[in-house]
């Protein structure tokens, strides 16, 4: 089921920022009058994940939100040193707590922005700290590393 939101022509230019330029560490995405995903905030380079999660967390209880990360990790395979990984990460922030109207607007237009957003490596849905903790989004990013 579509929702109809569409996606802010400033995005795509933002993305490439991160992706390529690597600008910045993470946006924060939100629902701009329940027609349109917009960037609400850019996260600097040298800010960290958890200043992501406090971003999300400070929203509040009843706020919903999309958030692109650049994660970066270390990995070791069979026989060598650690190796720096990195990949993009797009979240569905949707606390259990939040509205469901505003749950059901964010997940039916999560789609809409996905499809704008080429090359994202890892989808994560998030509805508490634990889904959306660094351990937990590390599992999700090492999973389908070769080892």
């Amino acid at each position: 089921m579509a929702s109809g939101v569409t996606v802010a022509d400033g995005i795509q230019k933002a993305y490439s920022d991160i992706k390529t330029g690597k600008k910045y560490r993470y946006m924060i995405f939100y629902i701009k009058d329940e027609k349109e995903i917009d960037i609400e905030k850019f996260g600097e380079r040298d800010e960290t994940y958890d200043d992501f999660l406090n971003c999300l967390s400070s929203l509040g209880p009843d706020k919903c939100r999309y958030g692109l990360y650049d994660f970066e990790y270390e990995r070791s395979f069979q026989g060598t040193s650690e190796s720096k990984m990195n990949k993009l990460i797009l979240m569905s922030w949707c606390p259990d707590t939040a509205k469901i109207k505003t749950k059901m607007l964010y997940s039916t237009s999560f789609n809409a922005l996905k499809q704008a957003l080429e090359g994202i490596q890892k989808y994560i849905q998030a509805t508490d700290m634990s889904e959306a903790s660094y351990e937990s989004v590390l599992e999700k990013c090492t999973a389908s590393d070769r080892a």
